[in-house]
């Protein structure tokens, strides 16, 4: 593997020393940039974007042209795992995804294929490896995959929803499909992330965007307990290099404690859970990644720096902290706005290294 130049994301997703707060952001390569909508105009759909290797790798490095980032992520969408498994997945503009063949039953959760990521998805691996040959090193390269609960949600409702109906209809009604389904992805997304790895990220990120949606008992039981299958599916522990992995649940900041003893090394927290009080709960059990609300990057750039300033402040000295938004930016959001929040990371956070 290439030797990192700027390593400090992974040492303090380790909780080891740094001398500095890390940053990066959810969403870093996307709408919001004049650069990416140029490229996405070029490829002519968004999954054409995503399927294109020299593409994805394009725009997955355009924020750290701009930017003092400590990481890139992968540019990809939660969904290629569903979308290899047959679904028909399609994206009309201003509507979100939309799966021609939804799975509601028994039949369809046992006709679904268990992807070959070297196959059907050839073309994440493939754009890892070009990715890391572009960044020599520069910063480490972040590999992610939606969490079993959430890429079901999709799977069942076809597309979102701000209801969850169908799935919950599904969860409650016949349980033991769910936990079919579930226990599917999980050997998915694992069998997806370990592939991602062998291409050569350098640290892994489960998005569980909707577990905040269930009660306190369904997480555990139908969000949680499968994004730990997932990870145990990839056998981190038998690889020869550390690859840290982060869990992130929006929503999720009741569920602080659990979460923690889920094996990942670093849980991501929205802007709703303050990151002093998150800090408290977990102790040194694992990193925190987060949280400024993004919705602060339309504010002027010294309310910003203010909130900056806050974040840091509440979660306090020493390491265990990458600093991230509480969620992925809008895309209307000003770059400026966004070089604002890197700079005063940058500038403030040294003095909690000290």
């Amino acid at each position: 593997m290439t030797r990192l130049h700027n390593d400090c994301f992974i040492r303090a997703l380790l909780r080891q020393p740094v001398e500095r707060t890390p940053v990066w952001m959810m969403r870093q390569a996307g709408r919001y940039l004049p650069e990416y909508r140029r490229v996405r105009e070029q490829a002519g759909s968004f999954m054409s974007l995503c399927t294109q290797p020299e593409l994805a790798c394009e725009v997955t490095l355009q924020p750290l042209a701009r930017f003092r980032l400590d990481a890139a992520i992968l540019f990809s969408d939660i969904l290629t795992i569903p979308d290899a498994m047959g679904l028909g997945l399609s994206f009309a503009e201003g509507e979100g995804p939309r799966f021609a063949r939804p799975v509601r039953s028994a039949a369809e959760v046992r006709a679904l294929p268990v992807p070959d990521p070297e196959d059907r998805l050839r073309y994440v691996t493939d754009a890892v490896r070009l990715i890391q040959r572009e960044l020599g090193g520069r910063v480490p390269l972040i590999g992610f995959s939606g969490s079993p609960w959430t890429l079901a949600t999709y799977m069942v409702e076809g597309g979102g929803s701000r209801e969850f109906r169908k799935v919950k209809g599904l969860m409650y009604q016949e349980p033991q499909v769910m936990h079919e389904l579930l226990g599917k992805l999980a050997e998915a997304v694992g069998l997806y992330l370990a592939a991602q790895i062998a291409a050569g990220v350098d640290a892994i990120m489960v998005f569980d965007t909707w577990g905040g949606v269930l009660s306190a008992a369904q997480y555990r039981e139908f969000s949680l307990a499968y994004a730990q299958q997932a990870l145990e599916r990839i056998g981190l522990d038998r690889l020869e290099r550390k690859v840290p992995a982060l869990l992130f649940t929006k929503g999720g900041g009741q569920w602080l404690e659990a979460m923690a003893g889920a094996g990942y090394d670093a849980l991501g927290i929205d802007w709703t859970t303050d990151i002093g009080e998150a800090r408290r709960r977990v102790g040194d059990r694992v990193a925190l990644q987060g949280n400024l609300d993004p919705q602060a990057l339309y504010a002027p750039e010294q309310s910003i720096r203010a909130e900056v300033e806050r974040i840091l402040e509440s979660y306090g000295p020493g390491s265990g902290h990458v600093f991230n938004l509480g969620h992925g930016v809008w895309p209307d959001v000003d770059p400026g706005r966004v070089g604002a929040m890197v700079e005063a990371v940058h500038e403030f956070s040294p003095a909690w290294h000290r």
